[in-house]
């Protein structure tokens, strides 16, 4: 059984360092990814980036105080409806939807993807839905309100039931954020998402300034590095260095 995975990239933000890690200094530009699946039981998407209307008008979608707080590097075609087609995929055929989290760069893309399951941990989805703590934290309740069967999670949930596409929780960065463990054929490829920005934010434990639960995302990087150690590679959210070394669709990743 083949398991395929590739990686998309769906804009670039500029952003301060300083919010992005402790002793962060300067600005940097930074992708937004999301990945594809393919499972011969069906096709998966692990976050879906950016709403379309920041290629045009970020303060009509985040207002104008949110907006300015970053520079958007986000053209057409850079969608992640945009970036399927490209690649010769449907996103009308996309079956499932993991949203790590609902920040506005990982679950800006919902809506694009009319036919998918979301996928999403319980405390992610009650935060989101709760009006204050959403607003404290920036979790956008408008990517889980566009008609998609959703399916909330406690923990762990195997996809297709084999241990191939595994949805792990890491929670820290937000209530509920979650991982992916994906399985290849050659070993095992684990999605941090935000739970791990930089590959320093796990060699050295330095977390961005604003975070749901310090302890709770601490554990999460320890926990991706178990899984590291154990054989596992870690994909960083948004870490620039690393993602130049990654493959981009229609280029299949390998372990």
């Amino acid at each position: 059984m083949t398991v395929r995975l590739f990686a998309l990239t769906c804009g670039h933000l500029d952003l301060d360092m300083a919010a992005m890690i402790e002793d962060g200094t300067g600005r940097e530009r930074v992708p937004v990814p999301t990945f594809l699946i393919e499972h011969p039981r069906g096709r998966v998407l692990y976050d879906t980036g950016m709403h379309p209307v920041l290629q045009t008008d970020p303060a009509e979608r985040l207002g104008a105080a949110r907006a300015a707080r970053f520079g958007f590097d986000y053209q057409v075609g850079e969608e992640v409806s945009g970036r399927l087609e490209s690649m010769g995929r449907d996103p009308a055929g996309i079956d499932h939807v993991v949203t790590s989290h609902l920040h506005f760069d990982h679950s800006g893309g919902n809506g694009l993807i009319p036919n998918a399951e979301l996928i999403i941990q319980r405390p992610e989805w009650e935060a989101g839905m709760n009006p204050e703590v959403a607003t404290q934290f920036g979790l956008d309740p408008r990517d889980l309100e566009l008609g998609h069967p959703v399916r909330q999670v406690d923990g762990e949930h195997d996809i297709f039931g084999d241990g191939r596409v595994v949805c792990i929780p890491t929670p820290g960065h937000t209530p509920g954020h979650q991982s992916l463990r994906v399985r290849l054929d050659g070993g095992e490829i684990v999605l941090a998402g935000d739970a791990c920005y930089f590959c320093r934010t796990l060699r050295e434990r330095k977390l961005p300034a604003r975070v749901y639960d310090r302890a709770a995302m601490h554990a999460s990087l320890e926990r991706l590095a178990e899984l590291e150690r154990g054989g596992a590679r870690i994909f960083f959210g948004h870490d620039p260095e690393f993602w130049r070394t990654v493959p981009q669709a229609p280029a299949e990743i390998a372990f």
